[in-house]
């Protein structure tokens, strides 16, 4: 029996044990093979399998884009448009005028071939050869920074770009690890608009946008929701969901620093120079990314001392300050 007349099902998954190799050669057998090897649903798998730590919606919109857009006006005209090379999304500019969140180096292949019909496989190569540049963020000892990342199969690791007066590089050799996919389409700069401020109580676990400055964007910190000092910690007099203020207790110091606890209102900006800007409220209701949290924090501030980053002074950036 041949190949091509296995039912559909069978063939399926035989094609789905295919490494992403093997399936580009089947690929170039015959017609049918090359639309069913080309396939979203079969490239999902390895897409999720080796990228999906990484890689988030954010991505996947920007890769719309890039994908998108040369067959609406043609390479020849972005080439024009963009510089010689093909590339989308200059490495210039600040962060808040920046209509792309990501960096395509060669978008010329995208033009010729069925790749640009073949929106996942198209994107895994891309990714693979390091082509592209998306948007994650990076653990930076206490907190998560974004970035824009791409990847070096010779080292199987990262390297990033952060936005400081143009796209600087933030390190080379970043581990799997130290990467994530941003949890929110939120511009770094912006403040992220939260949707679970009435229903915080203590022991929640949270995110917090956090920047020494108003000129720079948020980074991610974590944190708990602890009680209000009037309270007695007793669940049947706790009034601290129904407050206007917030108790956030930064875990990560100990207690009686005065980094510990800081007390925020519900309703808006918090801006000083003594303490920081402080943004939107993340709610984490996964367990595994509470899990991730505590084992990073649980190493505490060694490892930060043996990376290779750069911060932007050059020195470990300030924390959260504040008291309650």
């Amino acid at each position: 029996m041949s190949l091509l007349n296995l039912p559909y099902p069978i063939l399926d998954c035989i094609l789905k044990l295919l490494s992403p190799m093997d399936l580009t050669r089947m690929s170039e057998v015959c017609t049918f093979l090359r639309d069913r090897c080309r396939s979203d649903p079969l490239w999902e798998l390895h897409m999720k399998q080796k990228w999906g730590g990484v890689i988030g919606d954010v991505a996947y919109k920007e890769w719309l884009w890039h994908i998108t857009t040369p067959k609406e006006k043609g390479i020849n005209q972005l080439n024009q448009h963009n510089n010689q090379n093909g590339s989308m999304g200059p490495f210039s500019g600040t962060w808040p005028m920046l209509y792309l969140r990501s960096y395509l180096e060669d978008c010329s292949y995208l033009n010729s071939s069925s790749l640009a019909n073949s929106f996942m496989m198209a994107l895994y190569f891309s990714l693979e050869n390091g082509n592209f540049w998306f948007p994650a963020q990076i653990y930076r000892g206490l907190y998560f920074r974004d970035a824009l990342v791409r990847y070096d199969s010779k080292t199987d690791n990262f390297q990033a770009r952060q936005q400081n007066a143009g796209w600087k590089i933030m390190g080379n050799n970043i581990q799997w690890d130290k990467l994530r996919a941003p949890p929110v389409d939120t511009l770094p700069s912006v403040r992220y608009v939260s949707d679970c401020l009435q229903d915080l109580k203590p022991g929640d676990h949270i995110e917090l946008q956090w920047k020494s400055s108003r000129d720079i964007p948020y980074d991610w910190w974590y944190a708990v929701i602890g009680h209000m000092e009037s309270c007695n910690e007793n669940e049947n007099f706790c009034r601290c969901r129904y407050s206007e203020t917030l108790i956030v207790e930064f875990e990560q110091y100990p207690l009686g620093s005065r980094m510990r606890r800081v007390k925020l209102l519900k309703n808006g900006d918090q801006c000083e120079e003594s303490t920081g800007c402080y943004g939107g409220i993340r709610k984490l209701y996964s367990e595994e990314e509470i899990q991730r949290w505590e084992n990073i924090l649980s190493r505490g501030m060694a490892g930060t001392r043996n990376t290779s980053y750069i911060c932007r002074s050059g020195a470990m950036p300030r924390p959260p300050r504040g008291g309650v």
